[in-house]
């Protein structure tokens, strides 16, 4: 199921937020507790996480200042924090997330602009370059022991890329034009096989678009589907 979703109803705005926007809009609630708001001419999202939240965004800052040498992702123009949490202002990017109302209703294009975007991202990032890792060991040895045995040992893997870490659908920023024109939510990004993206950004499309997708996503990145390394990554990112 998501881990985060658009607020319905009233949301409580931290006094981070409230001292840089004036009429700040709630655009995105995860299920820790953190939220992302929208500034009124639409110009810059501010990202909010409670104090105790197991997240980073200092840890987010730096992914996003690496990246954006690269790949279009949003422009870091603020990093606070205090007792009561932490705030990392960005450039909004020309776009929409894929899981806005407007790409909800348009499921082919935003299927395929999350696959091309997801392959542009892994031939983007230069792995060799890359100081972050978020490979399928390192995920492994963060769980309870029952928890690992249970995933078991990961498959050979297929190709090293530079992942995003969180490649669910409303991650692919589309643009007026229905296609994908940057990436967002890139705390975990690191070096890995592609297909721990892979796995999640094609598990995510039922919980967006409905069932039946996953053709057309594959089909716009490039590649075959590929059962038991789908299967291996998804019961990682479950676990974790």
């Amino acid at each position: 199921m998501p881990l985060a979703s658009v607020p319905r109803g009233p949301v409580e705005v931290p006094d981070a937020v409230r001292a840089r926007v004036r009429e700040p809009e709630a655009v995105w609630r995860n299920m820790l507790g953190g939220l992302t708001f929208r500034d009124a001419d639409g110009g810059r999202y501010l990202k909010w996480n409670p104090a105790g939240v197991d997240a980073s965004l200092a840890v987010e800052r730096e992914r996003l200042t690496w990246a954006a040498r690269f790949h279009p992702v949003p422009e870091v123009l603020e990093y606070a924090a205090d007792e009561t949490g932490e705030l990392l202002v960005t450039r909004a990017l020309p776009g929409e997330g894929a899981a806005t109302d407007r790409w909800l209703a348009a499921p082919r294009a935003a299927v395929r602009a999350i696959g091309e975007g997801l392959r542009a991202l892994h031939d983007d990032l230069p792995v060799d370059a890359c100081p972050f890792e978020w490979s399928a060991q390192a995920r492994l040895d963060e769980l309870a022991t029952d928890a690992r045995a249970a995933v078991g040992d990961p498959p050979p893997v297929e190709r090293l890329v530079v992942c995003h870490g969180d490649a669910c659908a409303p991650n692919t920023i589309i643009g007026s034009g229905g296609r994908w024109v940057g990436h967002v939510d890139l705390e975990s990004l690191g070096t890995a096989d592609r297909w721990a993206d892979l796995a999640v950004a094609s598990m995510s499309l039922d919980w967006n678009y409905g069932e039946g997708w996953e053709p057309e996503f594959f089909a716009a990145y490039g590649i075959a589907s590929d059962a038991d390394r789908i299967r291996y990554y998804r019961a990682l990112w479950n676990a974790g």
